[in-house]
């Protein structure tokens, strides 16, 4: 019967069974890297499926915003402040304008909620008071809600957690957070503003946090002259109850009267895009911040995949060696190499599969104990637990595809070697490495080529708006740019380890070892510095990333005053009166407050005492009365401040993006603030000092006593001089630019002006003398009190200062507030960002230092049995640990600085660019003396008896 040599029928079926039996054999057999590989994947997949399922459960359904802020009720029907009647309101959030015009109709009145109510509806109303309660000599502010909470319809808003319903008047129900912050216990007797109450249980609104100090009253329990607060969204609501829902239709008609509704069946069932937008509203567009923060993203999760990839391989390749021996044989049996290469790469799929399985598991578990830990702590920050399942999948794809892509390569060259050379040695031989090395430079140019396209495509136009819609494709450039480059650096690692090592001769001996022993096992050693490479391009890239987010946040920070200085109003309005009106406002002693600060902490330097016109009062609302000046001796309704000329406006596009945030026509101090009553400072030069923290020239000195004034920003200066405009805040015209309206300007004076930048952007529009004041009729008054202080208070420094002032000011809401500045917090998050960054390249360093050792382990016990100390091989073990993590360190750093320094620069983050070369520096020596340590620390003295290998 003559011998048949065709291929077996489903024969490459049955190889890829023996090749899947073979690898869960061998993944039983070496458990302990098995086990490595699992955790490289599982984590990062159980770290983006956690976070991708706690960003879901921070976002409602709508079935839980009708349940924690409806109940059981149909609508709620509350205050919207509209500027007419063509805006229309967010069918999820009756807070939010989705859709306006922008207009501003003076004659638009809003109808208030109560007459807007439709027939037919049980009205449960809710009215939230402004109460007080005492502590020490400081009056404490604190919320009341005069509200059924226990009523049925609220079912699911409110629930009681502790105690019981209250029974008489006296008793109330109140917030957790209320009882712990005053120290209450249940029956003890409680005095505030509105009376003397006892809680008797405590309730939970599920809309807001426990911490909150809330007190809950019934209607009646509050007395009638408690005096209202302003008409807001929050002060009254009113919940309907009954079968009918209340329809779209309804919300539009009562958005048009000033009223927001949310509605059940709205929530439930939103309406079409088209039936939220009114005529001529106004475009928002947000995705260039939305492509900014997803490229951001995706080049840290591009190079976290790479990463893991990488350390992956490292174990992967490790354990491919020593399979060589028994793959050999399986090829001598008969094996052809796709068989060969199917064993390996079967051991990435099945511990793929395991990991990706367990990381979701792992991930999906985590994130609901958080959120079982959050809603039970009484935190709204969590709705609830919502997988993301897509995510969920992706992530889960993602993580297979890169254990399973990081077995192919070590598969490919274990299925290539000869059969009697693999027979002959356990170790494979190094390869040549010339088609990797072309391989590298030519991924190199690649990489070169997709980084310089993109940075010549973000710099093709000035104009943001077509930088904006480029942004997806330049982002999308940058990041395949920065992973090429990392492939093609991990490709050279091998020709960039022998050049290093052909001039290693002035080393000491462990490193000449190390350097010799790297270039000799490149198949030990290249893996180990890719791995490392890896992990230091994230950790770069992250604190580019990171550190010009910080910039950006800097730059945009709000200064209220000097850093470590505070701001303390001396007029302050009263409460309203029993009857609504308002009453006269009160003027506090500038030299008791001072004194009340002074004695309550030690760091107060100086105080100054501040004039400016006169601020806003007795100004009655509505269309402004051609018989009643703006300004008298009683009432006074004009603010001053600084026209900026024509030629200074800030360059915007259509869409209303700075052309150039760097411009000076868009930055400094009043720039893009609405003045207030303390802008124009009436003064010399001590108060200039104290308010910019800067001492004036002599020349500006000489303008202001000329009768001109020193001003803080050169945009409001022109041909040497500037406007001063009193608008009326009673009249209402069209905004110079742009929708809206701004007050009318009524009158208007031009000076001499000089300019004094402060030494921070304070609102400030500059100083006139207080002769220059007179003659212009600004009715100058003490406005507040400078309080500089040596250096930010700590929170019981806060608190005393606060009880201070309020035995002075003999009111709630005064807290005493220091300007933190921009250092408060910025580098402590820089230095975290490099510690966790370090963490990450630590973690590489260490699992290739591992794997590398025990690959070695042959090569130490030849060591000691040519007679070496063990001195000398803890000393190599460091040596190899800080050569292959230097080398990786010092590439990942350059790999990871080049794309994101370009990605920031073709964002909106572009002005705020910022390197931290320190931290670095910091990360490039801190990785590689580490790692060497810890090599020598672990290396044992003594090493265990094994069967010597056949040379």
């Amino acid at each position: 019967m003559p011998l048949d040599l065709a291929p077996a029928p489903q024969g490459r079926r049955s190889g890829r069974r023996v090749a899947l039996r073979l690898a869960r054999r061998d993944i039983a057999r070496h458990k302990g890297r098995s086990l490595l590989i699992v955790l490289l994947i599982m984590l990062p997949v159980a770290g983006m499926t956690g976070a991708a399922t706690l960003y879901q459960s921070s976002q409602r359904t709508p079935g839980e915003i009708v349940r924690y802020e409806l109940g059981n009720s149909q609508a709620r029907f509350s205050v919207l402040a509209v500027p007419s009647a063509d805006s229309l309101q967010d069918p999820l959030n009756d807070g939010v304008i989705a859709s306006s015009s922008g207009r501003y109709d003076p004659d638009f009145e809003r109808t208030d909620p109560a007459d807007a109510l439709p027939a037919g509806y049980e009205v449960l109303p809710q009215r939230t008071l402004t109460l007080t309660t005492g502590v020490g000599a400081a009056l404490v502010s604190l919320q009341g809600r005069e509200v059924d909470a226990l009523n049925p319809a609220f079912d699911g808003k409110y629930s009681l957690l502790a105690g019981r319903a209250p029974r008489v008047g006296t008793e109330v129900l109140v917030s957790p957070g209320l009882m712990s912050r005053f120290h209450l216990a249940f029956g003890q007797e409680f005095t505030t503003s509105a009376g003397t109450f006892v809680p008797v249980g405590t309730i939970r609104d599920a809309s807001v946090a426990d911490s909150n100090s809330i007190l809950y009253l019934k209607a009646g329990q509050a007395p009638g002259d408690l005096a209202a607060g302003p008409s807001t969204r929050q002060s009254v609501s009113y919940y309907l109850v009954g079968p009918e829902p209340v329809t779209w239709q309804q919300v539009r008609e009562a958005n048009s009267e000033g009223v927001g509704v949310l509605s059940r069946s709205v929530v439930l069932d939103p309406p079409s895009a088209d039936q939220r937008t009114v005529p001529g509203s106004l475009l928002h567009d947000n995705s260039p911040v939305l492509v900014t923060v997803y490229a951001t993203f995706g080049l840290v999760g591009a190079l976290a995949l790479l990463e893991v990839g990488l350390l992956a391989g490292a174990a992967f390749a490790v354990g491919a060696k020593r399979q060589v021996r028994e793959l050999a044989l399986l090829a001598s049996a008969g094996a052809d190499t796709s068989t060969i290469g199917a064993v390996v790469t079967a051991g990435g799929l099945w511990l793929g599969s395991l990991a990706v399985a367990g990381g979701a598991a792992v991930g999906l578990g985590a994130a609901a104990v958080v959120v079982h830990v959050v809603r039970s702590t009484g935190s709204a920050r969590l709705a609830g637990l919502h997988p993301d399942l897509l995510l969920t999948a992706l992530a889960m794809a993602m993580g297979l595809g890169a254990c399973v892509l990081a077995a192919l390569v070590p598969a490919r060259q274990v299925s290539r070697q000869a059969v009697l050379g693999a027979l002959k040695s356990g170790r494979a031989p190094a390869p040549t490495g010339r088609r990797t090395t072309v391989a590298g430079v030519v991924a190199l140019a690649v990489a070169a080529g997709l980084l310089g396209a993109g940075w010549l495509l973000s710099g093709s136009t000035t104009d943001p708006d077509q930088r904006a819609e480029q942004l997806p494709v330049v982002a999308t450039l940058l990041i395949a740019g920065a992973v090429a480059a990392v492939a093609g650096l991990v490709m050279l690692t091998g020709w960039l380890i022998l050049r290093l090592t052909s001039r290693t001769r002035w080393l000491s001996l462990s490193l000449r070892m190390a350097a010799r022993d790297s270039a000799r096992n490149r198949g030990r050693s290249v893996p180990a510095v890719a791995a490392v490479l890896a992990a230091a391009t994230l950790a770069s890239a992250a604190l580019v990333l990171s550190a010009s987010q910080q910039a950006g946040l800097r730059d945009a920070h709000y200064w209220g005053a000097l850093e470590n200085q505070a701001y303390l109003p001396l007029t302050v309005d009263q409460p309203l009166a029993a009857d609504g009106s308002m009453r006269p406002r009160m003027h506090i002693d500038a030299g008791a407050l001072s004194a009340a600060v002074d004695g309550a902490i030690g760091t107060v330097q100086s105080t100054r005492l501040i004039t400016a016109p006169a601020s806003l009062r007795n100004c009655p609302e509505g269309p402004a009365d051609p018989g009643l000046p703006a300004l008298t001796d009683t009432s006074n309704c004009l603010v001053f401040s600084l026209a900026r000329p024509q030629a200074n406006t800030c360059p915007t596009t259509p869409m209303g993006r700075v052309v150039d945030p760097g411009d000076w026509r868009c930055r400094g101090s009043m720039v893009n603030e609405q003045p207030s009553s303390r802008a124009i400072l009436v003064g010399g030069v001590d108060d200039v000092r104290a308010a910019l923290g800067r001492d004036p020239s002599a020349e500006s000195l000489a303008v202001l006593d000329a009768g001109g004034m020193i001003v803080t920003n050169p945009v409001f200066v022109r041909d040497g001089t500037v406007l001063l405009e009193g608008k009326d805040v009673r009249t209402h015209g069209p905004a110079p630019s742009g929708p809206g309206t701004v007050p009318s300007t009524v009158r208007s004076t031009s000076l001499a002006a000089t300019v004094l930048e402060p030494s921070v952007p304070v609102p400030y529009f500059g100083v006139v003398s207080p002769e220059t004041a007179a003659r212009l009729e600004l009715h100058a008054e003490p406005a507040g009190l400078l309080v500089q202080l040596a250096k930010y208070p700590s929170e019981a420094e806060a608190d005393a200062a606060s009880a201070a002032i309020a035995a002075v000011y003999r009111q709630p809401g005064m807290d005493f507030r220091a300007e933190p500045g921009i250092s408060q917090g910025s580098q402590w998050m820089t230095w975290s960002i490099v510690a966790a960054a370090a963490l990450i390249t630590f973690s590489a360093a260490g699992i290739t230092t591992g794997l590398s050792l025990a690959d070695a382990r042959t090569d130490h016990a030849t060591l000691a049995g040519v007679g070496a100390s063990p001195r000398l091989r803890k000393a190599l073990a460091g040596s190899q640990a800080l050569f292959t993590s230097g080398v990786g360190a010092l590439l990942g750093v350059l790999a990871g600085v080049v794309p994101a320094f370009l990605l920031v620069m073709s964002s909106d983050m572009r002005t705020a660019v910022d390197v931290p070369w320190l931290h670095l520096l910091a990360l490039v020596m801190a990785v590689p003396v580490t790692g060497a340590v810890l090599a020598w620390t672990f290396t044992p003295s003594g090493l265990p008896l094994s069967r010597r290998s056949v040379a």
